[in-house]
């Protein structure tokens, strides 16, 4: 247990240094900033959501910068290919064999540019490795780096062009976060802050990224009392009855919500789980792996109405947990 202890005290650290240098580039983005930590703490992959230029890219860049790791960008197009992602196996000539040229999927954080612009086949390239964290090239399978974690993006207007992501791809990512807009002063602060020089270009690292491998093991120290790992799986499981749902979320949707919450806990300085971080994480966890009825679509009601309902009805433990 005193080893958890140190851990927790080294944590609570890295995620203030992580979070104030981020913050230095990014202008009214710390529910971002703390969400991509939990996902970084529970080594998992984040969809980000939103229209171009709310600094989605600038945010993963950041982060790997701030953590000195290695960081790889694919642009999604749809005549990419799937060994443009893995690596592929090329002949050298001189030596008369084949060499195998690592892809950009080989790095600690991959931001994955327009995901859903990429053909579903190119788009299944990231599959084995969002899981089990190695890809497979002609019946070679190689490790990845660790921490391991991609950074997707997609535009929800622009529609044209793209490939829905399937089901089974968005159930591997942990989250979906939307930036949005910034308020009048933040988008002030942002050209002053930018006025001279880009913050980004001088951003220094504060922690390295092997070191985030024993606070990744730490965070599952923190204590689920029952009534709470209860009410995780009562969400969960809601979703699968409810009427203007055709899918619910998975079984992997209910490790996900339980490890999420677990690190949400520890980067707020507690060493147990309440019940509202399950509510605060439930509706970035489970919107984008339920899928709404055509009923329900053409009335207007969105998956992220439907899931914050879900999460309001299902009765919350009312004992304080010590």
């Amino acid at each position: 247990m005193s080893e958890a202890v140190v851990s927790f005290d080294a944590l609570h650290q890295v995620a203030a240094r992580l979070t104030d240098n981020v913050k230095r580039v990014m202008v009214g983005k710390e529910s971002a900033i703390e969400l991509l930590l939990v996902a970084l703490l529970t080594e998992s992959h984040v969809l980000l959501e939103d229209v171009p230029g709310t600094g989605k890219t600038t945010m993963a860049r950041a982060l790997a910068r701030s953590m000195n790791a290695s960081f790889r960008r694919i642009q999604f197009t749809p005549d990419l290919l799937p060994s443009d992602v893995t690596g592929l196996y090329i002949y050298n000539q001189k030596d008369q064999e084949f060499v195998f040229r690592e892809g950009p999927i080989q790095a600690n954080i991959l931001l994955a540019d327009e995901i859903n612009r990429a053909t579903p086949r190119t788009q299944a390239a990231l599959l084995e490795a969002m899981q089990e964290r190695q890809v497979t090239v002609e019946g070679q399978t190689m490790m990845l780096p660790r921490p391991f974690l991609v950074l997707a993006t997609q535009n929800p207007v622009e529609l044209e062009g793209t490939f829905p992501l399937p089901e089974a791809q968005l159930d591997r990512f942990l989250m979906r976060v939307s930036l949005g807009y910034p308020t009048e002063s933040q988008e002030n602060e942002m050209l002053l802050r930018f006025e001279r020089d880009d913050p980004l270009s001088d951003l220094q690292p504060v922690v390295d990224a092997a070191k985030l491998l024993p606070l990744q093991r730490a965070v599952r120290h923190v204590r689920v009392e029952e009534s709470v790992r209860r009410y995780i799986v009562q969400v969960a499981r809601a979703t699968r009855s409810h009427d203007a749902l055709e899918v619910g979320a998975s079984p992997r949707a209910t490790l996900a919500l339980y490890a999420a919450s677990q690190a949400l806990a520890a980067l707020r300085q507690r060493e147990f789980v309440i019940p509202d971080d399950v509510k605060y994480l439930a509706p970035y966890v489970l919107t984008h792996r339920v899928l709404i009825s055509p009923q329900t679509r053409l009335r207007g009601r969105s998956a992220d109405e439907i899931v914050l309902g879900v999460v309001n009805s299902v009765p919350a433990p009312v004992e304080t947990v010590r």
